[in-house]
């Protein structure tokens, strides 16, 4: 299952290089499954990172089609990755965009974790734009993080909760009798007429 991600709008006081304080916007991204979902989140993130008030302004679905995070970068940019395909009917090429958000710290650095994320794509493909993004941060349903080792866990549990072997074992033993074995003696009786 695709991930999807919200692009949340988070309006608060933050300290100038100044000193002084200014209200200021700034967009997150959360993997989430609704709206409603993306909001508790984006309110748990920010209760970390924010000891003031703070609104939550925006609410939309991202756009990325992937999100690539990479070491020792600090920033975001937002790649825009056209696939080409051949269309045998028209005879035209035909490209279709995605985007991809991807981490680095500067234009040439994103074009190169750009080029390495999409090594292992069949088809030809262009990157014909890649600007900064004005994302702060993405914050992923699973980061590795130690706060996240009880969502993986319960996500883990859920995961390996499969019918143990001597369960199945049992059902197809019972299929084999009530299913199979009628059918097998049918098709014997009606060999030997």
């Amino acid at each position: 299952m695709s991930a999807t991600w919200y692009e949340c709008k988070v309006k608060y006081r933050k300290m100038s290089d100044t000193g002084a304080q200014k209200v200021t916007t700034e967009p997150y991204l959360v993997d989430a499954i609704s709206y409603t979902e993306a909001e508790t989140r984006i309110n748990e993130e920010m209760k970390a990172y924010i000891s003031d008030e703070f609104k939550i302004t925006n609410i939309k679905v991202a756009n990325f089609a992937e999100i690539h995070p990479f070491e020792n970068t600090d920033r975001w940019f937002k790649s825009k990755v056209s696939l080409i395909a051949f269309d045998e009917e028209s005879g035209k090429e035909r490209k279709t965009n995605m985007y991809l958000l991807v981490q680095a710290n500067d234009v040439k650095e994103a074009y190169d974790n750009t080029v390495a994320v999409m090594k292992d794509t069949m088809g030809d493909y262009t990157i014909p734009a890649i600007t900064e993004s004005p994302i702060m941060d993405v914050f992923p349903y699973f980061s590795g993080e130690e706060g996240e080792l009880d969502r993986i866990h319960k996500f883990n549990e859920i995961k390996d909760s499969v019918p143990e072997v001597e369960e199945t074992e049992e059902v197809l033993d019972t299929i084999e009798e009530e299913v199979l074995t009628p059918v097998l003696a049918d098709t014997d009786l009606d060999e030997e007429e």
